[in-house]
């Protein structure tokens, strides 16, 4: 009669977990700034701070014309010019204290109290430095999309991670495993380097990439797209908005509050949205 009683709650748990998994999800929009940003491509949500740092690339043609903006969790610019003379700024992440911004050939170091660039970390034979995230060990990973590489910046010093990796642009340290977004794949690198293909068919370009839950992905694709992404392959299409010219790319995300920050490229603004 244990076994029994036993069998089924294993049975209803099973169920119940399956149940969660297969939960389809949806975005309600929130708010979304004014069209002052200047190509916004990345933004990062500062738990500690509560404010919400945005990359902007400028003219890709003039070196010094990017920046990064300072918003509020309400949409309301902060700083528009938080820190300039940057080039081409997208990815962003933070370590210490310091906000790391991947510049064209860069990564730039800035103090997140005075808002000064402490230094530049030149990534030898970078060409388009895109995306960038950090473990919790402060070892910086950046990729650069034209090169098909992921650097590793440890300790100051860079070096190549990984090669091969065709038009690769987002990256998410979680534990020991980096995943990673190359055209329309979602892969997963091991601790040892070994690459898992979680996920085919991801179009418009994957750009960002953001965990929900152990099982569960958020990620853009840059024309516009947005999914939720499961470890088993399989992609729910949240939002599809490349038939109005509005661009998803790299995403930010508050968990607490299930708030998700698209910055919308060709719009020159950033919306929010809460993920069901």
């Amino acid at each position: 009669m244990k076994n029994s009683c036993f069998t089924r709650m294993l049975f209803v748990i099973a169920l119940f977990v399956s149940a969660q998994l297969s939960a389809q999800h949806s975005l309600v929009k929130q708010w979304e700034t004014d069209s002052t940003l200047t190509r916004p491509e990345s933004v990062l949500f500062d738990a500690k701070s509560k404010i919400l740092f945005v990359s902007n690339i400028g003219d890709s043609e003039k070196p010094g014309s990017g920046s990064i903006s300072k918003i509020g969790l309400d949409g309301k610019i902060i700083k528009l010019d938080w820190v300039k003379g940057l080039t081409a700024t997208k990815g962003l992440g933070i370590y210490n204290n310091q906000l790391y911004a991947a510049e064209q050939t860069t990564v730039a170091v800035i103090d997140l109290n005075s808002a000064a660039i402490i230094r530049r970390i030149p990534v030898e034979g970078a060409m388009v430095l895109n995306d960038i995230t950090i473990d919790s060990k402060g070892i910086v990973y950046v990729s650069d999309s034209r090169t098909n590489k992921v650097h590793k910046i440890e300790n100051g010093k860079p070096s190549v991670y990984l090669e091969n990796m065709m038009s690769v642009n987002g990256l998410l340290a979680s534990g020991k495993n980096l995943y990673i977004l190359t055209g329309k794949t979602l892969q997963k690198a091991d601790a040892d380097k070994k690459l898992t293909t979680l996920a085919d068919g991801i179009e418009g370009g994957g750009d960002g990439i953001e965990m929900i839950n152990d099982h569960e992905f958020l990620v853009t694709g840059w024309e516009g797209i947005i999914y939720v992404v499961k470890e088993d392959g399989s992609k729910q299409v949240l939002l599809d908005t490349r038939k109005k010219g509005i661009n998803a790319a790299d995403l930010g995300l508050d968990l607490s509050t299930k708030t998700v920050y698209i910055p919308a490229m060709s719009k020159n603004k950033v919306i929010a949205y809460i993920l069901k």
